[in-house]
């Protein structure tokens, strides 16, 4: 029997791998999972063979990082001899690799680090693009196989050397389920529900951004821009929670935008509201490979994008519109131009969901397999 171990710092991170385990598990494989306080979480204990908790933090200075997770995740493998550790998220993926490099050097367990967007980036801090370049080159040393979700930093792996050419992988993200996003299984009549239950009418647009209320997802943007455009039937819906959630619902009153900007915090209804928009918005500055983005080329529905690598993947060809990270006003520019190209904008819809298909979930897990298997080999 194989054994396969994926580690995240959180369980949250775990779900996006866990399309890949049900079909490795299929298979026969053991695999595992590790994340902190991961054995709460009755989905994880569902969806592996077995949860390991280590101590650490999404902080990279919190001591437990380097003090306590190196000697659990050491005494796990002592027990469990896996042929693979599949690591991603920063702080898991330093610390894994680091506590791992002797066991791999011995050649008793192979390491991949599923890069989900590197820390260091194009238009990022000069200095703390150094410090993270710096931590890649180190930890890279300790890594079998590297997989890259865009191609900004696929470039970046080879170009700096973070390991053998050979050995940096591009797999599109962990896979999308486009089904679930697709038009034909969205009833209109759930549509219908949900723009009702924003009171709004045929005659009023709707933009919807989708993400966590974080500083670089840059929500602020999107509210602004939105003022600036002065249109009052256009109306714009975040969907999400976090730290700035508060803070954005008093700038939307502030700038006369409150009975225009639905909060809507956590949703589970993301494919409906997306066919209820004429398109999404997302002004990040810093982004892997964006879900949101894949699911609403998906639905058919086009993209306002920030010209940042991952949404420039999934844009560059036609799918949608790409601005400058901070330029509100090309943002203003770009939603009157949806409003203004109702049929050139569908039919970007449309050409994402076509591009969508090298995304879909079935791909992703084979190229997984394929993998996992040359690194066995």
């Amino acid at each position: 029997m194989k054994k396969l171990l994926i580690v995240t710092t959180i369980p949250g991170t775990l779900n996006f791998f866990l399309p890949i385990s049900a079909n490795l598990r299929a298979q026969g494989w053991q695999v595992d999972g590790m994340a902190y306080q991961v054995s709460q979480s009755a989905k994880h204990i569902k969806a592996f063979d077995r949860v390991w908790d280590v101590e650490w933090s999404r902080n990279p200075l919190d001591p437990r990082n380097l003090l306590i997770a190196p000697q659990q995740i050491q005494k796990v493998l002592a027990e469990e001899s896996y042929d693979l550790v599949n690591v991603s998220t920063p702080v898991a993926a330093f610390v894994t690799r680091y506590s791992l490099n002797n066991l791999r050097k011995q050649g008793k367990v192979k390491v991949i680090y599923t890069a989900q967007g590197f820390h260091f980036y194009q238009g990022g801090s000069p200095f703390r693009n150094a410090i993270f370049l710096s931590l890649e080159k180190l930890a890279g040393q300790w890594t079998d196989e590297l997989v890259v979700v865009n191609h900004e930093d696929e470039d970046a792996a080879k170009r700096y050397g973070l390991i053998a050419p050979d050995r940096v992988h591009y797999i599109p993200g962990t896979g999308l389920n486009v089904e679930r996003f697709n038009p034909s299984n969205i009833p209109e009549t759930e549509v219908i529900r949900v723009r009702q239950e924003l009171g709004l009418t045929p005659e009023n647009p709707l933009f919807l951004s989708v993400g966590e209320f974080i500083p670089r997802k840059r929500p602020e943007d999107i509210i602004r821009a939105f003022a600036q455009l002065g249109r009052t039937q256009v109306h714009l819906a975040f969907a999400g929670d976090g730290i700035l959630f508060e803070e954005m619902q008093q700038l939307a009153s502030n700038l006369g935008s409150q009975n225009q900007v639905h909060f809507l915090g956590l949703r589970s209804d993301i494919p409906i509201l997306m066919r209820a928009s004429v398109a999404t918005i997302l002004a990040s500055s810093q982004e892997g490979l964006p879900n949101c983005v894949m699911e609403s080329l998906c639905a058919e529905i086009p993209v306002i994008g920030t010209d940042i690598r991952g949404t420039r993947d999934l844009l560059k060809n036609g799918n949608g519109l790409l601005v400058k990270v901070g330029d509100i006003q090309a943002l203003t520019e770009a939603i009157a131009w949806i409003l203004e190209h109702p049929e050139e904008a569908k039919t970007m819809g449309k050409r994402g969901r076509e591009f969508m298909a090298a995304y879909d979930l079935r791909s992703i897990v084979k190229l997984y397999e394929e993998l996992y298997a040359e690194a066995l080999s």
